[in-house]
């Protein structure tokens, strides 16, 4: 009875601000309605350092972050391929080896932008991706989903690129990260909170089957 009662909790229009610290959102079945909308006062982003971590045993292409704006269904998007990481920043796309994504067991996947240079890089478990150019302008007013990949902005999500797992830890920040603080995320130490989405203070709602529950911590005998 409990955990009907917090689906029906969680299925509400809206929330209100949360500390989700030592929580995660639990994505139980690939469907192509389940998923958490993130919300944001940015509406002009000239650079970005998305963070976050992902637990799944999906073998199949999965969306892990997709952020929309009215012209480009994929402002900003990380997509976990049968090959590696795609990074989309307005449309434009490149790609990253990532032979250390490893199935059932806790990742940090980062990501960085920056529109004046145009370079994109990849941080997996704190270690670094070759720098790539990927170019494009500043990103506007935008629409921020997890669980489900945007094909217009704010829906067209396809089963097939579907997130299944546990999702922790999501932030975002209007500036390029440097390695050191990239580092202190990954090794959950004292890093400043993301400026643009904060697990710490996060506005969120969500839609379908959905949980929140507490991180799962293995048992030390």
């Amino acid at each position: 009875m409990a955990f009907l009662l917090l689906l029906v909790m969680l299925t509400a229009c809206a929330a209100d601000q949360q500390d989700l610290s030592g929580e995660m959102f639990t994505f139980l079945e690939r469907t192509n309605t389940a998923n958490v909308r993130l919300t944001t006062s940015a509406q002009n982003i000239s650079a970005v350092t998305v963070c976050l971590r992902s637990f799944t045993d999906l073998k199949k292409a999965h969306v892990l972050f997709s952020l929309a704006t009215p012209s480009a269904p994929n402002g900003f998007l990380l997509f976990k391929t049968t090959d590696g990481i795609e990074l989309i920043v307005k449309n434009r796309k490149v790609e990253f080896a990532a032979e250390d994504y490893k199935l059932n067991m806790w990742l940090s996947i980062c990501s960085t932008w920056d529109s004046a240079s145009g370079v994109v890089q990849l941080w997996l478990d704190g270690k670094p991706s070759v720098r790539k150019f990927i170019g494009g302008s500043n990103i506007l007013s935008s629409i921020i989903i997890l669980g489900q990949e945007q094909d217009s902005y704010g829906g067209g999500f396809a089963i097939d690129q579907s997130f299944v797992g546990m999702l922790s830890d999501v932030h975002m920040w209007d500036y390029v990260l440097s390695p050191c603080e990239i580092k202190y995320y990954v090794n959950d130490l004292n890093f400043t909170p993301g400026s643009l989405l904060n697990w710490r203070a996060l506005h969120f709602n969500t839609n379908g089957r959905v949980v929140i529950e507490r991180k799962q911590k293995a048992c030390l005998l």
